[in-house]
């Protein structure tokens, strides 16, 4: 029987699939470049409808309620793709993709009703990522070499340490100041990864709300107006909480260690080697960036002066430091640079949210500082803490009839709130791996194959460790701090 006739095009779709196949390994990226393709038609409807869709009360463009979904679908994203496709979202070019479909709806937007919004955003951020930029870059070359013998004692004193730090290098320079010499130091213990838990919520977390410099979202504060000095009035609960945790660690601990075979005590003993910090050219900038951002509070330096000094003094530390000593702090630019496409992605998206609740956020009840407290802290924990931080203090704005944020600190009410909303940003980014950017690097680095390789706790094992610590003792916190000492 003679063949049938050939369909135009077989012999080329035959071709296509023998010439491109598609292995299981590609499948992740296929499933995901057509989750792009599906976000490309959904929001570029929305994006010309949002365009013309735009009101006037009392001369503030006020967007539609619904402009703010891409900003909610960009945080879902951050949350959910490096799970469901993580191969995937690995690259930061794959990042930034994404970040910039989800953005062109509030781009069109604001391009078409109010410019001037978006560049002061665009502002925000530019600031936000500088500092951010430069402190990751200085401590890169800040090497702390030595293997101390794992104690109690010695890794309670390393948290400890970390908890000022915090306040100087920002949480993610003492990160990745202190990780590998944390990890050296408890390379020969087998009962660990508690330690390494604990130092996310310490030093990546809880410890840096001293500063604008120890957290991204206190850095924010700042660049809204709230005085460089103001944190240090967080003193208390600082040191409540980091007290309490550093006491619960060392009695942790102390079981562990009691646990461990005398053979591995031995050889950790016999490892000891003096601990030495190399890099001393980066510690005096480090304080050159700290002096600046006080100096710009002070004299009023404009900001692009401001951020120009921190991007030398960031220069002038990679291009001085030997590269033995980056090499020595495996150093890359990747994980700064997938901060800089993220939170370009969530300042341009977040600028409607922000708006709504400015101007519209007494409607949702949250009233009390141990309402915001928590409020911010839940959401701070699955979403990042900088967007949400500037979420609720758009929020406290609007509720207390405060134009600019250093309004709030004319009233004892928008004071409060104020240290509750910080508090709540700062603290509860330590609830899960994803609350705040170094907690994920901190347990990428742990889990590295080699000598100092932690077995660290997944997602949910992770939270396990955090819903029976750290939720018992914000409560605590939100008790005395929000109501005990405001109804005194």
């Amino acid at each position: 029987m003679p063949p049938g006739p050939r369909l135009p095009g077989a012999g080329l779709s035959r071709w296509k699939m023998n010439r491109f196949p598609n292995p299981p390994a590609l499948r992740p990226v296929v499933g995901a470049t057509r989750l792009l393709a599906a976000l490309v038609a959904v929001l570029l409807v929305p994006a010309c409808a949002l365009a013309s869709g735009a009101s006037e009360t009392s001369g503030v463009v006020m967007p539609p309620e619904y402009a703010v979904a891409p900003f909610v679908l960009l945080l879902l994203a951050i949350a959910v793709l490096p799970l469901a496709w993580p191969h995937f979202w690995e690259r930061n070019r794959n990042k930034a993709i994404v970040a910039g479909i989800v953005s062109l709806p509030i781009l069109a937007y604001y391009l078409a009703n109010d410019v001037p919004r978006l560049l002061v955003t665009l502002e925000d951020y530019l600031g936000f990522i500088v500092l951010l930029w430069s402190l990751y870059t200085i401590s890169g070359g800040i090497v702390l070499r030595g293997n101390l013998t794992a104690t109690p004692g010695t890794n309670t004193a390393f948290l400890a340490i970390g908890a000022v730090l915090a306040n100087l290098f920002g949480t993610t320079g003492a990160s990745m100041l202190l990780i590998r010499p944390m990890l050296r130091t408890n390379q020969d213990r087998q009962h660990k990864t508690h330690t390494f838990v604990f130092f996310i919520f310490i030093v990546s977390n809880i410890a840096g709300c001293l500063t604008p410099l120890g957290d991204p979202p206190l850095y924010m504060g700042f660049l809204k107006g709230i005085p460089f000095a103001w944190t240090l009035v967080l003193w208390p609960e600082w040191l409540f909480l980091n007290a309490a945790l550093l006491g619960i660690y060392y009695l942790w601990d102390r079981r562990a260690f009691a646990r461990e075979a005398p053979g591995e005590l031995a050889q950790d003993i016999a490892d000891n080697e003096p601990v030495r910090l190399q890099g001393w050219l980066n510690v005096a900038l480090i304080a050159g960036v700290l002096v600046t951002i006080f100096l710009s509070g002070q004299v009023g330096l404009p900001w692009y002066v401001r951020d120009a000094v921190m991007v030398g003094l960031g220069l002038a530390s990679y291009l001085l430091t030997p590269k033995a000593l980056h090499r020595a702090n495996a150093f890359t630019f990747n994980a700064i640079i997938e901060v800089a496409v993220l939170f370009l992605g969530i300042f341009v998206t977040m600028v409607p949210a922000l708006v709504l609740l400015q101007y519209q956020g007494q409607e949702l009840g949250v009233t009390e500082p141990w309402q915001y407290f928590w409020a911010t802290g839940a959401l701070s924990s699955f979403l990042d803490n900088t967007p949400t931080y500037l979420t609720f203090l758009a929020l406290a704005q609007g509720s207390l009839d405060a134009p600019q944020a250093i309004d709030l600190l004319k009233s004892v009410d928008g004071m409060a709130i104020l240290e509750a909303i910080s508090l709540g940003a700062v603290f509860m980014g330590a609830n899960t791996y994803i609350g705040n950017g170094p907690n994920f690097m901190v347990k990428a680095i742990a889990e590295e194959r080699g000598k100092t390789r932690v077995a660290m706790p997944s997602f949910g094992g992770y939270m396990l460790y955090s819903c029976a610590i750290l939720l018992p003792l914000f409560a605590i916190v939100s008790v005395l701090f929000f109501v005990l000492r405001i109804a005194g």
